[in-house]
């Protein structure tokens, strides 16, 4: 039980470290009574809107976990509520500490105008978010493996079970598929609706605003911005955080899951399995990222506990990241060391390198998570060529602007490309399947930090709009607006971390997805020329697009009401423009969450009942070569979206901080600048973090129906009949 205790130990203390950032950051002075009311006002259109998603969200995970009662087992249904409470207290937690560290932040820098002091501040309150994901991940995988695992015997047993509708499923590695989907479908609603949301906002203040108006961003004068600071924290904060803590879960419940098909092959094939390996296998992603957590903890202490920050919050902020991998992978190294030290030989589970193997699979997944990190900040950092070279674009106008920010985006599909595929096949060949799971298991390991850093960026560019809108001195927006610069690097690298995950962890889900339908023993082959996985590859590559589209479209419609409201007060109501009165801002929010909740609910059904349906009507096959297809495209989609958008938007703020000569804000260089980073807006705020979730979202869909439509399906009935 040693290990269960590591695991409760992280737990405890990743949750404790974040109610004492919470109680320590909220203890802080808001500031001015101007200051105090706009906050209030995006405090209280954060909450309207999650409590109004949540009641629609909560309302489906009840008919899905119903379904699941009925159609595969109790368990399972529970594990899935289970799920959607840990996720859903991560999101609305996150969101709260960020609504309460924003107008903190701006008081910090008007304060002390010490941009150090200002970066610990956004950093305790983005940590708050980072140890929550983390925290109430492993709280509800801790739940899940004592109640099911251990009490009701599941662990153990690799033995089939068939419910009453003649379903065939090991019972913990279906308890743990339920459990998955339930953070799933937070994650889903969350990210769609929150990335609904927040652009919808910042496109409508931004087109009005700044490209017809012409007064700067976050002025109080734009009925707008109230509702673009909400969008901030229910989608980069609520969204970003359930998101990641899906990607966590399929991490680790996809390397869960293949432990038992694993074993299970083996033991068919007459193979000799020690003794205790299916539960040492079992426990090793779980005890894994138990460590990633205690080091994740020491990271942002050591960052946050620092007598004296330094005048460049980029260098905090990737100290804290790279103490967190370190020491992920040395702990990691050690409890790979107790728990496979004891066998003599780990063939039987393809693990080529003996007990070292499973962690050189997960420590190739922490190295490919800082390389595509990496990526990321060269493409999108003002720092680096490419987003220089597209500031200095926008001398030439709009069209060329957005035309480099295509190619910008375009070409950083390559790199991140190559590092997944490095990572896929190495990991593989030192620990089989089982080292592919883990190396998303470790790619995410050290994610309490990476979400961290991630958050930090809104809750920056919140207390940017913060310091606009009472009328703050031009040196705390000065310190604000680096911040916020560095905060959307920080997003595009979290990005980066989500959509690189979340395809090692589909992998992983689609191999378990493939053992659930095949004969044990059987080989798992995806014969891509055969007719149906072919055409379900097909349908599955153009899925992502329909979705980006989706999306897009319900950014559009959303954007539309804005600005049509934006411009209706600008002409109506007297006086805005001067500053003699105040506009209507609660009109532009409830424009936001109507239109978010309204739209968001096609594309999220969507990744759940396509995968349900066409396994009904086609069976599994096509269902296997539909996710193939939409990981692949999807990956694509997902990397350019979010660079490119991350490009546009730092492009904009490099001729903002007047790095190009006699192009400074107001020029037509800026307002170019400002029409490519509105282009970009709905692409990597809303499309990009959203595909990721979508490719997980039916893997997992896929993994838990499989066992009902491979016995049930038009397509066999069609064939049984002629």
């Amino acid at each position: 039980m040693s290990f269960v205790s590591l695991v409760i130990i992280a737990t405890v203390l990743a949750l404790s470290f974040a109610a004492f950032n919470f109680v320590k950051v909220k203890k802080l002075d808001e500031g001015t009574d101007k200051m105090k009311e706009i906050a209030g006002a995006i405090r209280l259109g954060a909450n309207t809107f999650i409590n109004y998603e949540y009641r629609v969200l909560y309302t489906v995970v009840l008919i899905v976990a119903v379904i699941m009662a009925i159609t595969t087992s109790l368990y399972s249904a529970v594990a899935l509520i289970i799920g959607s409470i840990m996720s859903g207290s991560a999101g609305m937690i996150g969101m709260k500490i960020a609504t309460y560290a924003n107008v903190r932040v701006s008081n910090e820098a008007r304060k002390t105008k010490d941009i150090g002091k200002t970066v610990k501040v956004a950093l305790s309150g983005g940590s708050v978010m980072g140890l929550c994901v983390a925290g109430f991940a492993l709280l509800g995988l801790i739940i899940v493996y004592i109640v099911f695992g251990i009490a009701m015997g599941q662990l153990n047993n690799t033995e089939l079970v068939t419910n009453w509708m003649g379903v065939s499923f090991i019972p913990f590695a279906m308890t743990l598929s339920g459990y998955a989907l339930g953070c799933s479908m937070v994650a889903m609603f969350n990210r769609v609706g929150g990335g609904i949301y927040t652009k919808a906002a910042d496109m409508g203040a931004d087109l009005v605003g700044k490209t017809e108006a012409h007064i700067p961003e976050d002025d109080p004068r734009n009925p707008a911005t109230i509702a673009d600071n909400v969008g901030d924290n229910v989608g980069d904060v609520a969204g970003l955080g359930s998101d990641l803590l899906e990607s966590f879960v399929g991490a680790v419940v996809s390397s869960m899951i293949l432990a038992y098909y694993l074993i299970l092959s083996a033991q068919f094939r007459g193979a000799s399995v020690p003794e205790g390996l299916l539960s040492k296998m079992i426990l090793f992603p779980v005890a894994f990222v138990s460590g990633g957590l205690i080091a994740c903890c020491l990271g942002l202490a050591t960052v946050l506990f620092k007598s004296k920050m330094s005048e460049n919050p980029h260098k905090d902020l990737n100290l804290a990241t790279y103490i967190s991998a370190g020491l992920t992978i040395v702990s990691g190294l050690a409890l790979s060391k107790l728990l496979f030290g004891g066998f003599s030989d780990l063939s039987v589970v393809s693990f080529s390198l003996g007990w070292v193997s499973p962690w050189i699979a997960a420590a190739i997944g922490v190295a490919a998570g800082v390389i595509i990190g990496a990526i990321a900040e060269y493409y999108t950092s003002s720092d680096y060529k490419p987003t220089q070279n597209l500031a200095h674009t926008s001398l030439e106008g709009p069209a060329l602007t957005i035309t480099q920010g295509m190619a910008v985006g375009m070409k950083s599909c390559m790199a991140p490309c190559v590092v997944l595929g490095a990572g896929i096949i190495i990991s593989y060949y030192v620990s089989g399947m089982f080292g592919v799971a883990m190396a998303a298991a470790g790619m995410l390991s050290f994610v309490a930090t990476t979400v961290s850093v991630d958050t930090y960026g809104p809750i920056s560019d919140n207390a940017g709009g913060i310091s606009e809108m009472s009328g703050l001195d031009h040196e705390v927006r000065r310190i604000t607006d680096t911040l916020d610069s560095v905060g959307n690097t920080t997003a595009a690298i979290g990005k980066g971390f989500a959509i690189g995950s979340g395809a090692l962890a589909a992998l992983a889900l689609m191999i378990s997805y493939l053992y659930s339908y095949n004969e044990i023993g059987t080989d798992l082959i995806l014969n891509i020329v055969d007719p149906m996985i072919l055409a379900g590859a097909i349908a599955g590559g153009a899925l992502p697009f329909l979705f980006s589209g989706m999306l897009i479209e319900a950014v559009s419609k959303a954007a539309r009401k804005m600005v049509d409201e934006v411009r209706r007060q600008f002409k109506e109501i007297p006086g805005i423009l001067e500053g003699k009165n105040k506009p209507d801002y609660k009109t532009c929010i409830e424009i936001s969450t109507k239109g978010a909740i309204g739209e968001m609910k096609v594309p999220s059904l969507m990744a759940i009942g396509v995968p349900v349906l066409c396994g009904f009507i086609f069976g599994p096959e096509f269902v296997g070569g539909l996710i193939i297809g939409c990981t692949i495209s999807a990956i694509m989609i997902a990397i350019f979206a979010g660079n490119a958008g991350g490009a546009w938007d730092n492009g904009k703020k490099y001729i903002e901080s007047g790095a190009i000569e006699g192009s400074e804000k107001g020029s037509p260089a800026h307002e170019a600048a400002v029409i490519g980073d509105t282009v970009g807006d709905p692409l990597k705020d809303t499309v990009g973090p959203c595909l990721d979730i979508f490719i997980k979202i039916m893997s997992t869909v896929s993994l838990v129906a499989v066992s009902v439509f491979s016995k049930y399906n038009l397509w066999d009935l069609i064939q049984r009949l002629f």
